[in-house]
């Protein structure tokens, strides 16, 4: 039994949701590839906040915190968007 399966980082699923957000209607359309790679930098500017379910941290954060985890989401993304289009592989 691998614990890997049971345990997650809460700003994985807020992140992909923010990345399609934004790219949904990027024309040209955004690959698989520049998405995750903005996914992956994002994730990396944002503290590490591990979970077994998304009920612990609806529970335990306060609006405040919501709203301030929102905003983080929100910022590293952007800060992602600017780094990839700058830094992107050119295939």
């Amino acid at each position: 039994m691998s614990i890997s399966n049971h345990i997650r980082n809460y700003y994985e699923q807020l992140v992909a949701e923010e990345v399609r957000r934004r790219l949904h209607d990027a024309e040209p359309p955004a690959t698989l590839d520049y998405m995750a790679d903005v996914a992956c930098v994002a994730l990396n500017r944002l503290p590490p906040r591990y979970i077994r379910f998304e009920v612990d941290m609806a529970f335990y954060m306060s609006a405040d915190e919501y709203v301030q985890t929102q905003k983080a989401v929100e910022n590293a993304v952007t800060d992602a968007l600017a780094f990839v289009a700058q830094h992107h592989r050119r295939d």
